[in-house]
């Protein structure tokens, strides 16, 4: 039995089959490349769902990692730290806000939005209490927790996880009409994922976020964007909103915020909306805390200098111009995203979404599938050109059957 072999058969055994895998198990990692127990070297088009935008083992994330490991890595939130105020001010000024409540994972941060849209609309809004209500979209993915998977409506994230949390309306992606009828006197918030990753990489209607931002305005509804997956340069600027001008009440952040390093995120609003928290109502015993501040800091003096968007706006062109000449041959159906992510439709002729990423596999590429036929693309936005041109030739080599 190969090394591979044991350590896949152990996970098998000894770990929740929450996950099917691709059957490779990844030893180091550099760049865009990771290394497998074997020795092979694989081409990594994932990203970590983006939580690697700049790379696996980035120098600079790494040093500031190991920097303030020497010095204190948790306080709680019982004490201050010295990196927590910068942390805060400059995370708020990146996205142009006053405040910040940071948290851990993404699903955490998004249940921090949640609660604190709710918490406005009863304090500020003058909601009744209890009757709270925030408009979703259809094919959204916020995470899994319970509230979560409440307004999801994919089937195997709620099947036997009732019963579920009241007080969301679901309505179709990109339909300014319907989000329109859904907001009532009692909606809070409207939240969306400016881009929806896991769906597929679905890009809304051109002006469809604009006026999403023209109609929370009207109806004094809080304007939610989750850029968990899209924020950060992935598209090509530093948040997705910003392709259609658009400035949201609050942004939810996290995956490439902690650098592939430590888990990371934060809601961020101004301070009228995320002043109505008090000490006690809601917190986190490692959110915010000292090692996690140090890298989220070095993420965000990375991204002022506009250089990782500039790359994800550059190769993204190149990727989509490339991947668009694949429409229409038989191989692919379509292909949608911006900068560097794209969600390509595979043709049933050509075998299943999975079938292509372990293909891809094979030939030493790394992607992930979803929802049956599409596989999405989202390498790290430190990729050169020319490892991203061989992982397309690779594609093109599976889709004709080589």
């Amino acid at each position: 039995m190969s090394a591979t072999e044991r350590a896949i058969a152990s996970a098998e055994a000894h770990s929740a089959h929450n996950y099917h895998p691709l059957p490779v198990v990844v030893a180091t990692a550099d760049g865009a490349w990771m290394t497998d127990v074997e020795g092979r070297r694989f081409l990594d088009m994932l990203a970590g769902y983006s939580a690697l935008n700049f790379g696996h083992g980035n120098r600079r994330l790494i040093d500031a990692a190991k920097a303030q490991l020497e010095r204190v890595t948790l306080t709680s939130r019982a004490f201050h730290h010295d990196r927590f105020a910068d942390f805060c001010t400059q995370l708020a000024e990146l996205c142009g806000m006053e405040m910040v409540l940071p948290m851990n994972t993404g699903a955490e941060a998004v249940e921090t939005a949640v609660k604190t849209a709710r918490k406005w609309g009863y304090r500020v809004k003058g909601v009744p209490p209890g009757q709270a209500k925030i408009v979703v979209a259809a094919n959204n993915f916020h995470g899994r927790t319970t509230t979560i998977i409440s307004f999801s409506t994919d089937a195997e994230a709620r099947a036997d996880f009732g019963p579920y949390t009241p007080g969301f309306e679901i309505v179709p992606y990109g339909d300014l009409t319907a989000l329109q009828a859904a907001c009532s006197a009692n909606t809070v918030a409207v939240l969306l994922e400016p881009i929806q990753g896991e769906a597929g990489v679905l890009v809304p209607p051109a002006g469809y976020l604009a006026g999403v931002r023209e109609l929370t305005r009207e109806r004094n509804v809080l304007f939610i964007a989750d850029e968990i997956q899209s924020g950060l340069g992935r598209t090509g600027r530093t948040f997705a909103c910003e392709h259609e001008g658009v400035v949201p009440d609050m942004y939810v952040l996290g995956k490439a915020l902690g650098g592939g390093v430590v888990p990371v995120s934060a809601v961020v609003s101004s301070s009228e909306v995320l002043g109505v928290h008090r000490p006690g109502e809601h917190g986190s015993t490692f959110g915010g805390n000292p090692l996690a501040c140090a890298v989220a800091l070095e993420v965000v003096t990375m991204l002022r200098t506009g250089e990782f968007q500039q790359r994800a706006s550059e190769l993204g062109d190149h990727l989509h111009h490339e991947l668009g000449l694949l429409v229409g041959g038989g191989a692919v159906d379509a292909v949608r995203g911006r900068g560097l992510w794209a969600g390509v439709d595979i043709a049933p002729s050509r075998g299943t979404g999975r079938d292509i990423s372990e293909k891809l596999m094979d030939r030493g590429v790394l992607v992930k599938d979803t929802h049956g036929s599409t596989i999405r693309i989202a390498p790290p936005l430190v990729i050169s050109k020319e490892d991203l041109d061989w992982g397309l030739d690779q594609l093109r080599a599976v889709l004709a059957g080589e």
